[in-house]
């Protein structure tokens, strides 16, 4: 592969996982301001991400898609996004911050098992040992950083379930769907994803919808809620097919280990956490296990 397009590919997955990142803490602010509910705040990603890629698709060639690749790209919305953020909304709301983390790092680990199945992508010494490096760095991490307190005490069984389905559905997108993000131009393809979640979702939040009091939004949960719906949502997604289309599943999915580094830095930055040699340790695990699958021997396969 050129070197320079497989750096671009890693340069989407690392942006769309940064972005992912501070994306935690701009949808807690709008969580905690009482004014948008969590399957609320779903459509609205799914509205105006919508409209964006529809928006962007007017400029550029345009490209049809075939009727039985729209039931195929239906599937891949239900499990890349409608599916995975419904279980994690509800999912953080009855588990601890520290079960959900670690629950989370599991998804690399599961894309590499249905990448093997469905892709037929090998599981290699390297691949294993790599996956390995970063699973114990992030969660070396997440045991050694501070948490916030006055959250859930204990993670309910049901919330610990959620999260697990959260990582799966992400995981059987990365590994499944990675043919059809290749044959589709990136904002096709996203056009369509949304636009199906968004007609999914919204049956379960035009109540709150109407019941929203507006009138209420203040300036800091107005910028929150526009970086959530461009950066976190339109270039995050549009950024990720691209990573899907260079880099193999379990390589995309790695990079997010990086959503607890970059909390960790924010923290640190906004002196509510220690910069440690606990951190720089875990963040090294991290980036070392990245290298070590990306240069196993399957990286090195004809890409289909």
């Amino acid at each position: 592969m050129d070197t320079k397009k497989e750096l671009g590919g890693h340069a989407a997955a690392f942006g769309s996982y940064l972005i992912f990142g501070l994306n935690i803490i701009a949808c807690k602010n709008v969580a905690n301001s009482g004014l948008v509910s969590p399957i609320c705040l779903f459509s609205i990603r799914a509205i105006g991400a919508t409209m964006l890629f529809w928006f962007a698709s007017m400029f550029l060639p345009k490209e049809s898609v075939e009727k039985r690749d729209l039931f195929r790209i239906f599937l891949a919305s239900m499990l890349g996004l409608f599916l995975t953020q419904i279980v994690f909304l509800k999912a953080i709301t009855i588990t601890t911050p520290m079960d959900a983390s670690i629950i989370s790092t599991l998804t690399p680990i599961m894309t590499m098992f249905i990448a093997a199945f469905y892709l037929k992508e090998p599981i290699t010494l390297k691949k294993v040992a790599g996956v390995l490096i970063s699973f114990c760095g992030v969660t070396y991490l997440i045991f050694n950083s501070t948490h916030e307190s006055g959250g859930i005490e204990k993670s309910a069984p049901l919330g610990i379930f959620f999260m697990v389905l959260n990582g799966l559905f992400f995981a059987l997108y990365l590994g499944i769907f990675r043919p059809l993000t290749m044959k589709y131009s990136v904002v096709t393809f996203m056009k369509w994803m949304f636009l199906f979640s968004l007609l999914a979702g919204l049956p379960f939040s035009a109540a709150d919808f109407i019941a929203m009091d507006y009138a209420s939004f203040s300036t800091s949960v107005v910028l929150n809620l526009a970086y959530v719906v461009f950066f976190a949502t339109f270039i995050s997604y549009l950024l990720i097919p691209i990573g899907q289309k260079i880099l193999r599943p379990t390589i995309v999915s790695m990079y997010s280990y990086v959503q607890p580094i970059v909390a960790a830095g924010l923290s640190i930055y906004l002196g509510m956490d220690e910069l440690s040699w606990e951190k720089l340790l875990a963040a090294v695990l991290v980036f070392v296990g990245v290298a070590v699958v990306n240069r196993s021997k399957a990286a090195k396969m004809k890409k289909e």
